[in-house]
């Protein structure tokens, strides 16, 4: 079943399955789709009802608000709308790369009704210098929104980047195959845009979930190029109690590979 919730020209569409007392909220990654979670939401369905969302500038969901950063207040009004609607009094919060920025913003919004967040690949927790470069100084955005339309200038750097060696050539894939068209970098440059502002405090975070005893999950592709467990390792230092878990398998393929492992731990 497939529903939408309007707050202030944004509409966010998510479907729901599954009719157990538990629920989870999923957020995929960045060029996907909640659809990217299907068979995974299959799984999560015998444990959990599941409510999978697609994030603005994908599948369904609209934004609608030009460059205007989506701020965290933003979101937690949004989903207070959400939650009344279904009546969801706790949760468990699930995110992938991107999408976790999405279940951290929400599980600090809410974090006495959230029970449980499974991060797999987590972006939101560190900032990449890349990102930064490209998302914060107004020149350098607007040099970075330049590259929608001259796509050559993207290719010079990345050019550059690889010569000087600054960049794995695993990344340097990722990031060709995300701006090979022009519709796929318009989606990169309003991500990051109106993303920007979901940062997060780490210590906080941290304070928050062993404050509430917050059931934590983190996930890591062993041969991720993108999300690396040097990335995380400040987080979960944090934690006084969670579990790590770190996968045969490569950002791409993370969501498959942990999905056959919670078909044998979910019967």
């Amino acid at each position: 079943m497939s529903e939408s919730i309007q707050y202030k020209k944004a509409v966010l569409h998510y479907s729901i399955t599954g009719t157990a007392a538990d629920t989870i909220l999923l957020f995929h990654g960045f060029g996907q789709s909640k659809d990217v979670f299907h068979e995974l939401t299959e799984v999560l369905s015998k444990k959990y009802t599941v409510y999978n969302f697609d994030l603005f500038f994908h599948g369904k969901s609209r934004w609608n608000n030009g460059e205007q950063p989506l701020e965290k207040v933003f979101w937690k009004e949004l989903m207070a709308r959400f939650l009344n609607t279904h009546q969801l009094k706790s949760f468990g919060l699930l995110g992938f790369s991107l999408g976790s920025k999405f279940a951290l913003a929400t599980l600090e919004a809410f974090p006495s009704q959230t029970k449980e967040i499974i991060l797999l690949a987590p972006d939101g927790i560190k900032t990449n210098f890349w990102y930064a470069l490209a998302t914060y100084p107004f020149p350098l955005r607007n040099f970075f929104k330049s590259m929608i339309m001259k796509p050559e200038r993207f290719r010079g750097i990345v050019s550059l980047c690889q010569w000087l060696g600054l960049v794995d050539k695993g990344i340097i894939r990722f990031a060709a195959s995300q701006m090979n068209t022009e519709e796929k970098r318009n989606q990169v440059y309003h991500s990051w845009v109106v993303f920007r502002h979901l940062q997060f405090n780490l210590s906080k975070i941290a304070a928050h979930i062993n404050a509430t005893d917050i059931q934590t999950t983190v996930v890591i592709g062993k041969f991720d190029k993108i999300i690396t467990t040097v990335t995380v390792k400040k987080f979960v230092a944090k934690l006084k109690s969670h579990q790590f878990e770190l996968l045969e398998t490569s950002h791409n393929g993370l969501i498959a590979t942990w999905a056959e492992r919670q078909k044998v731990l979910i019967k």
